[in-house]
C-alpha cells in the first residue's frame, strides 16, 4: 500500500498524507499490525508522559499494546488540521486529532497533537519518528487553545530528529564507500600475491615447451638424414620420438594456459554465478601458485606441501573466482606461519602445508593445515572479524579471513579454525587447521 514511484511533488505529498492518516486510523481501530506496516524498523517515539518514549520499533509496539490493553475498544477519530513539509527524501506531517470514545453512554473527547517524520526507502515512504502529545489547553466553547511553548518544543525536537537522521545517513554512506575501497584493496593485494606465483610457476612449463621444441628441431634434421640414407626403421623411431615430444609440448602448453586462466579468473570481478568446477584441481592450482608467490619474494624460503584429494568428488557448483580467493588467502596465511616459525626455529624444523578434500554425504570438506606457529586461544574467536590481523603493520589488511568467511557463507557453507589432530587447540607452536564445508547442490 505504501509503495510509490512518482516525480510529481503534489502526488507525493498526497501519498504521504494518506500514509499518516492510515497510520492514525489503524490506532483508532486498535489494529497494531496494520499500524506498524507503515513504520520503518528504526522508528522512534516520544509522547508527553514521562515514560512515553521508545528507542525502536519493538519498544513502540509494546507501548501500543499496553494502551490497547487499557482501552481495547476502538476510537472515533477526527482530524482537525494537518500540514506537510518536505526536504529531500524526508517529510514530516503535523496534525491535531480529536479522539472520541464512548464511556458510560457519553462521548469523551481528547485532543492529541502529533508529528510523524517519514523517510523514503527506495519506492516506499516509511515513518521513522513519531511525536504525540496532549497539549496544555483550556476548552473555550468547541475550540482548543494550545500552549505555544509545547508547539515550539515539538518543532525543535522534530528538527533535531531530522538532523540526526540526516547525519546518520551521511555517515552510513561514508562507511559503505570506505568498505568498498578496502575490499578492492584486499582483492588487489591477493592479485599481487597470485601474479608473483604465476611469474615463478609459469616458467617451468615454458622451459619444457622450449626444450622439447629445440629437441624436435634436432630430431627433424636427423629424420631427414635417415630418410635420405633409406633407413626407414630409424626414421620411424625418430618420428615416434617427435610425436612423444609433441605430446609433452602440448601438456606443458596446457599447463601454462591453465595458470594464466587462473590469474584471469582471480582478477576478474566475480559475477556471483556458480559453475561446475573441479575443486581438486582448483585446490592444487592455488596451492602451487601461493607457494611460488612466496618463493618469488623470498628466495631462501622452502617448504613441503602435500595434497590428498578425494577423486570421487567430481565437479561441484561454486563460484571459482571466489573460492579461489578463499584458498589463496588460507594458503598465504599457512606459508606465512611456517616461514615465521622457520625463521625462529631452524634446527630440525620442516615446514609443511597440506590440503585435502573429502566428500561427506551432501557436502565437500576442504582442509588446509600447517605446522607453523599456531593461533593463540585469545584470538581464535576474533580472526574472522573485519580488520583483525596478527600480522605486523603493512603485512595484511585484516580483511582476508573476513571476506573468506562471507564467501563461504554465501555458498551456504561453513569455515572453522582449530589446531591439527594431536595438537592442543589455541596453543602456539601447534600449527593451524582450517576446515571449509561446501554443500553439494
Amino acid at each position: 500500500m505504501n509503495h510509490w514511484n512518482s516525480s510529481n511533488p503534489d502526488e507525493v505529498k498526497a501519498h504521504i498524507l494518506e500514509i499518516s492518516t492510515l497510520f492514525w486510523q489503524a490506532l483508532a481501530d486498535r489494529n497494531i499490525d496494520l499500524r506498524f506496516s507503515y513504520c520503518a524498523d528504526i522508528v522512534t517515539f516520544i509522547g508527553s508522559g514521562v515514560n512515553e518514549k521508545a528507542a525502536n520499533k519493538q519498544e513502540y509496539i509494546a507501548i501500543n499494546k499496553t494502551g490497547i490493553e487499557q482501552y481495547p475498544n476502538p476510537f472515533k477519530m477526527k482530524n482537525l488540521w494537518e500540514r506537510i513539509s518536505m526536504i529531500d527524501n524526508m517529510a514530516w506531517v503535523e496534525n491535531e486529532i480529536e479522539w472520541i470514545q464512548e464511556i458510560g453512554g457519553k462521548d469523551e473527547k481528547q485532543l492529541l497533537r502529533n508529528t510523524v517524520i517519514l523517510k523514503q526507502f527506495g519506492e516506499r515512504w516509511l515513518i521513522v519518528h513519531v511525536h504525540g502529545s496532549v497539549p496544555d489547553f483550556r476548552l473555550s466553547g468547541n475550540n482548543y487553545i494550545a500552549n505555544a511553548e509545547t508547539i515550539e518544543l515539538n518543532r525543535e525536537l522534530e528538527q533535531e530528529v531530522y538532523q540526526r537522521t540526516k547525519d546518520l545517513n551521511e555517515t552510513l554512506e561514508d562507511l559503505k564507500s570506505a568498505q568498498s575501497q578496502l575490499i578492492q584493496s584486499e582483492k588487489m593485494a591477493s592479485l599481487g600475491e597470485l601474479t608473483a606465483g604465476i611469474a615463478h610457476e609459469i616458467q617451468n612449463p615454458l622451459n619444457f615447451v622450449n626444450n622439447f621444441s629445440q629437441v624436435n628441431t634436432e630430431l627433424i634434421d636427423e629424420l631427414k638424414e635417415e630418410l635420405t640414407s633409406g633407413d626407414q626403421q630409424a626414421a620411424i623411431e625418430i618420428a615416434d620420438n617427435i610425436r612423444e615430444n609433441e605430446k609433452k609440448i602440448n601438456h606443458h602448453g596446457n599447463r601454462a594456459d591453465a595458470i594464466v586462466k587462473a590469474m584471469l579468473q582471480h582478477s576478474r570481478s566475480s559475477p556471483g554465478q556458480k559453475e561446475p568446477t573441479d575443486i581438486n584441481a582448483l585446490c592444487d592450482e592455488y596451492l602451487r601458485l601461493s607457494y611460488h608467490g612466496l618463493r618469488a619474494k623470498d628466495k631462501n624460503f622452502n617448504a613441503d606441501f602435500k595434497t590428498d584429494f578425494d577423486k570421487t568428488i567430481g565437479k561441484i557448483d561454486i563460484v571459482p573466482q571466489d573460492i579461489g580467493r578463499v584458498l589463496l588467502n588460507l594458503y598465504n596465511n599457512a606459508f606465512y606461519a611456517v616461514a615465521e616459525k622457520m625463521a625462529e626455529q631452524k634446527e630440525g624444523y620442516k615446514p609443511i602445508v597440506s590440503v585435502s578434500t573429502k566428500k561427506i554425504n551432501s557436502r565437500v570438506e576442504v582442509t588446509v593445515k600447517d605446522n607453523g606457529k599456531g593461533i593463540p586461544q585469545k584470538v581464535m574467536d576474533k580472526i574472522f572479524q573485519p580488520f583483525f590481523t596478527t600480522k605486523p603493520a603493512g603485512h595484511g589488511t585484516g580483511l582476508g579471513l573476513s571476506l573468506s568467511y562471507d564467501i563461504i557463507k554465501a555458498h551456504g557453507g561453513k569455515i572453522k579454525v582449530g589446531s591439527p589432530p594431536g595438537g592442543e587447540a589455541g596453543k602456539e607452536g601447534e600449527g593451524a587447521e582450517f576446515n571449509i564445508e561446501i554443500p553439494i547442490t
